[in-house]
């Protein structure tokens, strides 16, 4: 029985941080255990320009903690008014690294999202031609559409269009919740990859519906029936290259998530590597995880693998419940099933 685990130091390429108390309260948790992570943009007001990305930057930067290695990689919000001159000024100076799709009304902080997507086609034109990824929070916000189909609706009317108008867009599907969206991804012939989160190889909708409902275990896309998990979780412990890490950790207060419209998101940063070593344990693929977690993103993103390495150990891990915040408790994600490794 392997009693310790060491691998190159991971990434996470999909991670929301927020910003001021909340963002000082969480950072902490990431730098902990992640080298980089893809920064997301959805802050109220968002960052729409290369401006605004790097001043955020600055942010996070003044709130890492002193002895931390950290390094935030910034993305902008895609908008309907996104100028695409900009977005190119910032890549060249090395500010950004992708930039997001949000469908308006998808998902926390939306709103300013794309409703046409004609009206981005230039700003695509000129991410293909730099070579800058678009990262896409796949779902449509149809209203027809249930609300368990919106990722492969996602993929037919939205993302298979715009890859056959810029076939040479590079495009990372962020947190994929479904069999369709894995057998899309293998079938792609270039410039594909997705990001698979922690909580959605662990949970399926039955965690935040069978038995009463637990907020906790509400995010979004939200977590569909068994077989997709399971779908995830093969295209996770594969090793395959297209499939990376982005937890997309997403903390919001409890008096925010316990409400009767309450917000979606699973708090990760905490406890995911002990949660990660646990899944591919059980998978059989221990030998995969640091493909899965430190090699396959910077792989596609172009980025060097970290040099720095992490140990787990076989050891039963204690985290706390929740982390304080000024706002209030935010409470770290149960995985519902024992935890037999930690970060040493």
């Amino acid at each position: 029985m392997t009693k310790s685990l060491t691998i190159r130091r991971p990434d996470d390429w999909h991670l929301h941080l927020r910003d001021g108390d909340m963002l000082r309260a969480v950072l902490p948790h990431t730098a902990a255990h992640f080298a980089r992570a893809i920064i997301m943009p959805n802050l109220v007001p968002p960052v729409v320009t290369g401006a605004q990305a790097a001043a955020y930057r600055d942010r996070i930067m003044a709130a890492l903690p002193r002895d931390a290695d950290f390094t935030p990689l910034m993305t902008l919000y895609l908008t309907e008014d996104t100028d695409p001159a900009d977005v190119a000024a910032a890549h060249a100076a090395g500010l950004i690294h992708a930039v997001k799709l949000y469908p308006a009304g998808a998902t926390t902080n939306s709103a300013s999202g794309v409703a046409n997507f004609d009206n981005v086609s230039k700003t695509l034109a000129k991410m293909a031609e730099i070579g800058l990824p678009l990262c896409t929070h796949g779902e449509v916000t149809d209203p027809s559409v249930d609300i368990f189909d919106r990722e492969a609706v996602f993929i037919d009317r939205v993302l298979d269009p715009i890859r056959r108008s810029h076939p040479d867009l590079r495009v990372v599907m962020e947190h994929i919740t479904t069999s369709d969206a894995v057998d899309y991804v293998k079938s792609s012939t270039a410039n594909l990859a997705a990001t698979i989160t922690t909580h959605h190889l662990v949970i399926n909708r039955n965690h935040i519906l069978a038995g009463g409902i637990k907020p906790h275990y509400y995010c979004l896309p939200v977590a569909k029936r068994e077989s997709h998990r399971l779908a995830l979780r093969a295209a996770a412990t594969s090793g395959d290259a297209r499939f990376f890490l982005g937890t997309d950790s997403a903390p919001h207060t409890d008096a925010n998530k316990l409400l009767p419209c309450g917000c979606a998101g699973c708090f990760t940063a905490t406890n995911t590597m002990s949660i990660l070593a646990e899944v591919f344990e059980q998978d059989g693929a221990l030998d995969q995880l640091e493909a899965f977690t430190s090699l396959n993103g910077p792989g596609y993103y172009g980025l060097p693998v970290n040099d720095a390495t992490l140990t787990l150990t076989r050891q039963a891990p204690s985290y706390p419940p929740h982390i304080d915040t000024p706002d209030g408790p935010v409470t770290v994600f149960d995985p519902d099933m024992p935890l037999n490794w930690s970060v040493a």
